[in-house]
């Protein structure tokens, strides 16, 4: 099965993706690791993405587009995927209806202020990178990390002003991608509000049906 996922920032799309992949057998496959593969080995458009990372530009929808196209033809994917990250724009998804099918999108729907609730409540241990969450995952001692004991910090991207700045930026780019799968047929809401294991069996119903 080929699914895609949308959803706001702050949605849970990563660990839904972690938890869908055990389930299905198939392999997430999001942008950012794409990008990290190609840089690693190497790869001429890796070397393309990095040189425009590096300078602070956007990667076209081509280069993304070729990379995606690459990593859809490798062997782990003959069961199916799930794509995260792409498509952002429908350029990205007319091109991929030219790779490959589509069976589902799953849309993942989630109001503002609990997308500025969670990733607000974050705080990140900076030399290792483990995640806490004030609410749902707090450290054992408030503001300090469990492992380090070096003080937690909150990412400029995870404060209130910028959490909304990131909202309309994703509804601009993705309210006519939503418009497009729905005009499809193939478009699944699902309420991203509740636990993640209760989203996840919402996701497994709404396939199986």
């Amino acid at each position: 099965m080929n699914i895609v996922l949308l959803g706001p920032p702050g949605a849970g799309k990563g660990t839904l993706a972690a938890l869908l992949k055990t389930e299905l057998g198939v392999p997430h496959i999001s942008t950012g690791d794409i990008f990290r593969s190609n840089i690693k080995n190497g790869t001429e458009l890796g070397k393309k993405v990095q040189g425009i990372l590096a300078s602070g530009g956007l990667v076209p929808d081509e280069v993304t587009i070729e990379m995606v196209r690459g990593r859809l033809k490798e062997d782990d994917t003959l069961k199916g995927y799930i794509l995260d990250g792409f498509p952002r724009t429908i350029a990205q998804a007319e091109a991929l209806d030219t790779m490959d099918t589509i069976d589902a999108v799953i849309n993942f729907v989630l109001d503002d202020e609990e997308v500025v609730k969670r990733l607000s409540g974050r705080r990140l241990a900076p030399s290792t990178g483990r995640i806490y969450h004030i609410v749902s995952n707090p450290p054992k001692k408030e503001g300090f990390d469990d492992e380090t004991g070096e003080p937690l910090i909150q990412r400029d991207d995870d404060k209130p002003e910028a959490i909304r700045h990131r909202l309309e930026v994703y509804r601009n780019e993705t309210a006519p991608l939503i418009g497009y799968y729905r005009n499809k047929g193939n478009i699944i809401d699902i309420d991203a509000s509740p636990s993640p294991e209760t989203v996840l069996s919402a996701v497994i119903a709404a396939l199986r049906s």
